[in-house]
């Protein structure tokens, strides 16, 4: 029996969860609202909610696990990627409990445990696991890549982002219209209500399987500001529309390179992770596109595409099965 307790801290979200032989048995998490005033996350205010919120989210996850911290096998935790200075709250409080309990640690990859959160099973509902290998798009506001999965703890990376991730885009391409943070929601529940063929923008082309979103967003910034100089409630009358555009336009980047990374690898198992995969025009498109190529899709639960402990201690179950444990010399990595 193995029992782990997984810290998640690499952002915004202090989040605990409690793993027994791979079922989840509590996933506990504290948002921060506070960033939302500022447009972002801002890291100084963001450790220090960390140092507020990760004893009573631990105690909760434990709590309501109906687990004795006796019975802990492991302590799994984010080391990285991640803002230093909340990641320094997760490690710092990792290796004094682990220390506390005498139980080993167990460091985790926040972009693998988003990938390893399809085999989420909760308690009461086993959810489907992609069999291996898959093909995992992996999208969030920090990352984009394609990742070739060919078993729990083996990756390849074959595609990834040279400069913006696909995120980053939807969230800054809202806060040009004036659209509240976080805005990849915000444009995705707008974009349902717009049609998709009005606007065109700029598809980024780069070699390989890489992605570009660089040259999207500036496309969608000069666009505006020309239409804003000829009606300056142009935004307001389109926006909508411009969402519904937008939102299309990074689904088929996205998609595209998905597609040619299929065929060049043979590879019809694919999935989606990280937040972006809880976009529903992306889901959608994934769904549809897969129906077409006869693919086996695996979209993760939306509870489970954020930043969330659950999907670090599903992580560091199966490294703790394969001895794959860290010494209390670990430190934190912004980049990994």
């Amino acid at each position: 029996m193995a029992i782990i307790l997984g810290i998640e801290s690499s952002c915004d979200d202090t989040s605990a969860a409690v793993i027994k032989d791979g079922v989840l048995l509590s996933n506990v998490i504290a948002n921060q609202s506070v960033h939302e005033f500022y447009g972002g996350v801002i890291p100084e205010l963001a450790s220090r909610a960390h140092q507020q919120n990760i004893i009573p989210v631990v105690s909760m996850a434990i709590k309501t696990a109906n687990i004795k911290k006796s019975e802990i096998s492991a302590i799994a935790f984010t080391r990285g990627p991640g803002l230093m200075g909340s990641l320094l709250v997760g490690v710092s409080f990792a290796k004094g409990f682990a220390k506390s309990i005498n139980v080993p640690m167990v460091e985790v990859n926040h972009l693998q445990g988003h990938i390893l959160a399809h085999f989420l099973d909760e308690k009461d509902k086993k959810n489907p696991h992609p069999r291996f290998p898959f093909l995992c798009l992996l999208v969030s506001g920090g990352h984009t890549q394609l990742v070739v999965v060919k078993d729990y703890l083996n990756f390849e990376i074959i595609g990834k982002t040279i400069d913006d991730a696909a995120g980053e885009a939807f969230d800054k391409c809202a806060k040009v219209m004036g659209l509240p943070y976080p805005g990849g929601p915000v444009i995705d529940k707008l974009a349902k209500e717009g049609n998709a063929n009005v606007f065109e923008f700029a598809r980024p082309v780069v070699g390989g399987l890489d992605y570009s979103f660089s040259g999207l967003k500036t496309s969608f910034l000069y666009f505006l500001r020309d239409k804003i100089a000829e009606n300056p409630d142009f935004i307001e009358e389109n926006k909508a529309d411009l969402c519904a555009s937008l939102q299309h336009t990074i689904i088929q980047i996205l998609l595209k390179n998905l597609i040619k990374a299929s065929k060049q690898t043979g590879i019809e198992e694919i999935a989606i992770s990280g937040g972006v995969s809880a976009n529903s025009g992306l889901r959608n498109a994934l769904t549809d596109e897969g129906k077409r190529k006869g693919w086996n899709i695996y979209l993760p639960p939306l509870k489970f595409t954020t930043d969330n402990a659950a999907m670090i201690a599903i992580t560091g179950y199966f490294k703790y099965l394969n001895n794959q444990t860290c010494g209390y010399d670990v430190t934190p990595m912004t980049r990994m």
